[in-house]
């Protein structure tokens, strides 16, 4: 047992025993201990080795010993965030922040003996250290795109030890936040969203220009033309521009109350409009549409969701998984109006709609229409500036995010970018974690590191308290449902052509989806005859701790 010897380190606290000696720990098993009492703490044996790290996602708070624990790291149950167990450094997201790290001491009977960093007690997590700008540094990097890839970005910049100007480019006059809380909470304001406070920003010297879009970029000159009016010179950029909420052309789609849900102020200017009597249709029934329709149906006279398809979220999780929830939003008195769409949006004579017609003519009345309709590329401002961009707007880019011009970075949802598993081609997805993870590979790389894409992506929803998590990409022809879908405890693996797992999507059965993330990152693979026994189906959840066999 390797053990740590103990330190005068003023930064550390003196050794305090905990509840666990080091015969309770098997090999690869995590305990969650106290340090004190408000201090949980993670031990973890590994290599015959214990380690220790903060027992708490830094995200959400989801229990770490509740988690998937692989070779030398820890993922989140809850949405797949990993950490380093050697160090507590974030490696994967979503979240920002890493966690504190614990030194471990062995007494003379086996007791296990920790030591806090003093500066960790103050809460569960941890920020890795940042440098400032230096005056004689004139390098110029810009992230364009205030979202969460840009807003990794800036703080892996400044934790990769850039001392030059860094500007922040973010089109909304908010501080980056939280995106994916809006469609679920529409109630939320900036402060219980936003990433990080303004002085956070003004003590790393990071330059936030809020409410300043890209207009052009000259990569010639290596110039960014902004919507503010300035012309800025860079050494290095990285563009994370994102997208838009897309509007069908549907005759009276401009008209007022018709709404999308994609920034704060969209979901500020929904709850302004509606009133206890009104009736909400949501067109489209993809994740976004849901989700708002979930936050209404109790404030609201009545919702209905009209979908293509005839059950919501067929594409992503198949037939079954989208009758259960059809039936969970009928359940909770959402109105849905599968196998359509709308033909014509009416609206009376003060230009607010007042009703919608749909494809078989039915007319339903309606004070606000909010539109999931898919999304739109922000890559117009790139014409003629020598970046290849694809009819869909996506941008091709190698392994390490840079695109077919030097020195220009392309991550989150514009990136054409490969992934972690079985897709062999690039793919654009469009993920909260995916681009998060983005943000620190371009931006270890544009400070002189090597950083490979290596993320698997990872998605979840929270629909009537039933979370959803998804891990994993690619077609499928075959679903295998384990447990119960009326209960909502099921794991579903999506199973392709050849008969490997793509995907696995799971509600009520953390830390599943975790683990299968884990892994695919690891370069493993699951196959149907791993999972077609039920009584052996969870077998493969012990390779996690096993390396890969050597190949001669």
């Amino acid at each position: 047992m390797s053990t740590e010897e103990s330190s005068p380190d003023s930064e550390y606290t003196s050794a305090v025993p905990v509840d666990c000696r080091v015969t309770d720990l098997k090999e690869n098993e995590m305990k969650q201990v106290d340090f004190d009492e408000d201090t949980r703490v993670l031990l973890v044996k590994q290599n015959d080795r214990l380690l220790a790290v903060g027992a708490k996602c830094t995200h959400y708070g989801a229990p770490l010993q509740t988690g998937a624990l692989g070779l030398g790291r820890v993922r989140c149950p809850w949405h797949g965030a990993c950490f380093n167990l050697e160090n507590g450094d974030i490696e994967d997201f979503p979240g920002l922040d890493s966690l504190p790290c614990y030194r471990v001491e062995v007494g003379n009977e086996g007791q296990v003996m920790l030591r806090a960093k003093r500066s960790d007690l103050v809460n569960n997590k941890r920020l890795k250290n940042m440098v400032r700008r230096k005056p004689d540094d004139q390098r110029v990097f810009i992230v364009v795109g205030g979202g969460p890839s840009g807003a990794v970005a800036v703080e892996t910049i400044r934790q990769e030890g850039f001392t030059g100007r860094l500007i922040f480019v973010c089109r909304e006059d908010y501080l980056p936040y939280d995106r994916v809380k809006i469609s679920k909470a529409m109630n939320l304001e900036i402060e219980q969203l936003r990433f990080r406070d303004e002085e956070f920003y003004k003590e790393y010297d990071i330059e936030l220009w809020q409410g300043v879009a890209a207009e052009k970029l000259d990569t010639a000159q290596k110039e960014l033309h902004c919507s503010n009016g300035y012309v800025v010179k860079y050494d290095k950029i990285y563009l994370a521009t994102g997208c838009s909420a897309f509007r069908p052309p549907i005759p009276g789609v401009n008209l007022e109350n018709v709404r999308t849900v994609r920034e704060l102020a969209d979901t500020k200017a929904i709850l302004a409009s509606i009133t206890p009597e009104s009736r909400v249709v949501c067109l489209g029934s993809s994740f976004i549409a849901l989700e708002a329709a979930a936050g209404l149906v109790s404030k609201v006279q009545s919702v209905t969701v009209v979908g293509r398809e005839n059950v919501p979220l067929k594409a992503a999780f198949g037939a079954e998984i989208g009758q259960r929830v059809l039936q969970l939003f009928e359940d909770n008195k959402v109105v849905m109006r599968m196998e359509s769409g709308i033909a014509e949006i009416v609206g009376n004579e003060d230009g607010k709609v007042s009703e919608v017609v749909l494809v078989d003519d039915t007319r339903l009345p309606c004070d606000l229409l909010i539109l999931g309709t898919g999304s739109k590329l922000n890559t117009q401002f790139l014409a003629k500036s020598g970046v290849k961009v694809n009819r869909n707007g996506s941008v091709d880019v190698t392994d390490f995010l840079e695109s077919n011009v030097p020195d220009v970075y392309v991550g989150g949802d514009i990136a054409n970018a490969h992934i972690h598993g079985l897709a062999h081609d690039r793919v654009n997805i469009g993920h909260y974690q995916l681009a998060q993870y983005h943000g620190r590979v371009a931006a270890i790389n544009m400070c002189g590191g090597v950083k490979k894409l290596e993320a698997v992506p990872f998605f979840f929803t929270l629909i009537f308290g039933k979370g959803i998590r998804y891990a994993g990409h690619g077609s499928y022809k075959d679903v295998i449902i384990d447990g119960s879908m009326e209960d909502f405890k099921f794991v579903a693996y999506f199973i392709n052509e050849a008969d490997t797992v793509t995907a696995v999507a799971s509600c009520g059965r953390d830390p599943i989806v975790a683990q299968f993330a884990e892994l695919i990152s690891q370069g493993k693979c699951l196959g149907r005859g791993q999972i077609e026994d039920p009584a052996t189906r969870e077998d493969w959840t012990k390779k996690l701790g096993q390396p890969l066999p050597q190949v001669r």
